[in-house]
């Protein structure tokens, strides 16, 4: 059950990534519907299981996520898109996937229609992506797909550190896989810096359409001129961050 109050309720643990031990205790708790911090490749992310209420309404719980915001989905290979996304991919979605990722691109799909609306926040799309981290893809391989959003109480700055997150999250996540990679060695040290995603909604395939701008962008657009499209500015802006 979901406490009111998460903060101070957990002991929680700072484990490198690459630790055997630290990836069987994070598949554990996934598997019971715990919600356990981990680094992509452009900030560090809480992340649970897509398809557990429990797992997800911990996670909105941990961040004060307001639950009108949808929940992207982090996969760990293309064959875990099956779960998640309406098939056939059109081919634009597939030609961005299997061109950019893993990296970060994240793309709008419609959504399968069996997915928690907790999860989509009742919309008929989905955000998935694949995240450009190894470590991370080989655990999510093992786990199922991840809902993930960013490791930060809701209108935090995003964390780009295992101390970043550790100072936001203490007490509201069990666990926190480290990425030494990511990690200042010394106080004195910044992390290294990142841009987000980019974000693409391909609901209608033949109007790709840019919702964020991110790291990707230019890659993105010359995707599609190989495609014979372009890249449409947003209608409308849906928060899926």
């Amino acid at each position: 059950m979901c406490p009111d109050n998460p903060a101070d309720s957990l002991v929680t643990q700072i484990l490198p990534l690459d630790d055997l031990a630290a990836q069987t205790l994070a598949l554990a708790l996934l598997a019971e519907a715990q919600i356990v911090v981990a680094p992509t490749d452009t900030v560090y992310g809480v992340m649970c299981r897509y398809d557990s209420p429990a797992a997800i309404a911990l996670l909105y719980a941990a961040k004060d996520r307001p639950p009108q915001k949808a929940i992207p989905v982090l996969v760990g290979d293309l064959a875990q898109l099956d779960l998640l996304a309406q098939l056939p991919l059109s081919s634009v979605a597939q030609a961005l996937a299997h061109t950019l990722w893993p990296g970060a691109l994240t793309l709008v799909l419609p959504a399968q229609p069996h997915l928690l609306p907790i999860l989509t926040a009742g919309l008929p799309s989905l955000a998935v992506r694949m995240p450009d981290h190894a470590g991370l893809c080989s655990l999510i391989r093992r786990s199922g797909p991840l809902a993930a959003t960013s490791a930060n109480r809701s209108g935090a700055p995003e964390t780009r550190s295992a101390r970043e997150a550790f100072d936001q999250l203490a007490g509201r996540v069990p666990l926190i896989l480290a990425d030494p990679a990511l990690d200042p060695i010394s106080d004195s040290d910044a992390p290294p810096s990142t841009r987000p995603s980019t974000i693409v909604e391909l609901t209608i395939p033949t109007r790709p359409t840019l919702l964020r701008s991110g790291a990707l962008d230019d890659a993105v657009r010359a995707v599609l001129v190989g495609l014979g499209l372009m890249l449409f500015p947003p209608d409308s802006h849906v928060d899926r961050g």
